[in-house]
């Protein structure tokens, strides 16, 4: 098949997104206005000169650059603006239903009000259903980097707003701060009636993965890549359909892996997983959703058929209703019959 042919299936492949950080789709263009904006100093002097410094060894490299450049993010309308021109860049990329994270103590470290946050993206997610046909659900990440009291006084500030939040996750530097951590404030999510999903073996090992599953509970593993180190996790994660969301780019500019040929996802897949390729912070690793998609086909020589089943997967691994669910797999489908 001809790599146009590929890349033009991709394009118009109806997908969910399920692992996209907002404050990862900061392009440096958006960050400059808004640090223009808010009058707010930055000590890359253009663009260009921002861009370069996106170059990562691991991923504490990407972490430093990243909550640097959410300190422009400072009022409601920032936080509609960052949303807006991620979804329309969705959009464009076909992505019907998209599942958001945020980092809520990213910003209340720095005074910014939870509403402020909240009410911003809120806003841009309501209008990216309404004015675009994206449909789409909030997830409220904690920073694991930080103690589990942090957590809990995150779900306290939340709940005023948790008609607006489908569920909880678990980000930032996994090295060192292990699900378990965390196993109470996921425990009071649950209670609450939140979904939960929760990063594990990115940079960690299966056993993280083993204790987001039996200590968090989790609906979701975010990443996952560690699981193909264990056969048996991968029957278990199979066999209690666990969606696993991967994030192909993102790893190779972690050094996650040492080259897009060595990534796992076409193991997973012929596995029996409900593995689905997503962007994470698609700003500072070279690419959106489809850009994801189009690196795993060329490198894992994915054909036709193996990427419809990634995009059945986005859908069948959402938060989505089983009505809607039915619905996408059904354009899916016929969208197939075209090709």
């Amino acid at each position: 098949m001809a790599e146009t042919n590929i890349a033009e299936f991709i394009q118009g492949l109806p997908k969910a997104e399920l692992h996209v950080h907002i404050e990862g789709t900061l392009e440096p263009e958006l960050l400059f206005e808004l640090a223009e904006r808010n009058r707010i100093s930055l000590k890359y002097p253009t663009v260009e000169a921002l861009r370069k410094a996106y170059s990562f060894s691991k991923l504490q490299d990407f972490l430093d650059i990243y909550y640097e450049g959410a300190n422009v993010l400072q009022t409601e309308q920032d936080f509609y603006d960052l949303t807006w021109a991620y979804l329309n860049r969705a959009k464009a990329q076909g992505v019907v239903h998209t599942e958001v994270f945020f980092d809520p103590q990213t910003h209340t470290a720095r005074g910014i009000e939870f509403a402020t946050v909240i009410t911003g993206i809120s806003r841009a997610l309501q209008d990216g259903q309404e004015k675009l046909g994206v449909t789409s659900r909030l997830i409220m990440c904690f920073l694991r980097h930080l103690v589990e009291l942090s957590a809990f006084k995150t779900l306290e500030d939340a709940l005023p707003f948790k008609h607006l939040i489908v569920g909880v996750g678990l980000d930032s530097s996994e090295r060192g701060n292990p699900p378990s951590k965390f196993e109470s404030v996921f425990a009071q999510a649950r209670r609450l009636g939140f979904k939960v999903v929760a990063h594990a073996g990115e940079e960690g090992t299966e056993d993280y993965i083993r204790e987001a599953i039996d200590l968090l509970k989790v609906d979701r593993i975010d990443h996952g890549n560690a699981s193909v180190q264990c056969d048996y996790l991968l029957e278990e994660l199979k066999d209690r359909r666990i969606p696993l969301t991967v994030c192909p780019l993102s790893n190779k500019a972690l050094k996650v892996v040492g080259n897009m040929e060595e990534h796992p996802l076409k193991r997973m897949l012929h596995k029996g997983l409900i593995v689905t390729v997503n962007s994470d912070d698609p700003a500072y690793f070279g690419g959106y959703v489809n850009e994801n998609y189009q690196a795993v086909a060329d490198a894992l020589l994915l054909n036709k058929k193996e990427l419809a089943q990634l995009a059945m997967n986005s859908i069948v691994g959402s938060f989505l209703s089983d009505t809607d669910k039915q619905k996408y797999v059904l354009a899916i489908d016929e969208y197939c019959k075209t090709f």
